[in-house]
């Protein structure tokens, strides 16, 4: 059974990053919906390295609040939405080229507050970051 409340095909989410902001520039792309996940990628080049040449931990943190924010709106109702609360970043191994890929899944899916967990990995299904992710659901006015 599907969590989401809102439209969640893929080129429906493609619409959302039609527009200048954070995630274009980094080249994030929302890639999968699952009943209960959604999925993205993003690629480790010049936009999201770090002088050493590994990818910037606020690059892989822009790719888990990004696949999580997208999701948590995906989960309320239409006179509501989502704002970031508090997010955490653990790094596990670097990453210098290629792509990252994001998988995001809820922990709760509360009336007032979500909290998703974000792992990214690397293409070849390693570990690189977990992050989580939470939540305040606000009614529109």
């Amino acid at each position: 059974m599907t969590i989401w409340k809102r439209k969640t095909d893929i080129e429906s989410l493609r619409d959302l990053y039609k527009e200048n902001h954070m995630g274009t520039f980094l080249g994030i792309e929302i890639t999968e919906i699952g009943d209960d996940f959604l999925r993205g990628k993003m690629p480790v080049n010049e936009r999201t390295r770090q002088p050493y040449g590994i990818m910037h931990g606020g690059a892989s943190c822009v790719l888990a609040e990004t696949l999580g924010s997208v999701g948590a709106l995906l989960c309320v109702e239409l006179d509501q939405y989502t704002v970031g609360l508090d997010i955490n970043m653990n790094h596990i191994r670097s990453i210098s080229s290629g792509f990252v890929i994001g998988t995001a899944k809820p922990f709760h899916l509360g009336s007032s507050t979500q909290v998703w967990g974000i792992n990214i990995t690397n293409e070849d299904d390693k570990l690189i970051s977990v992050s989580r992710l939470t939540v305040a659901v606000l009614k529109a006015k």
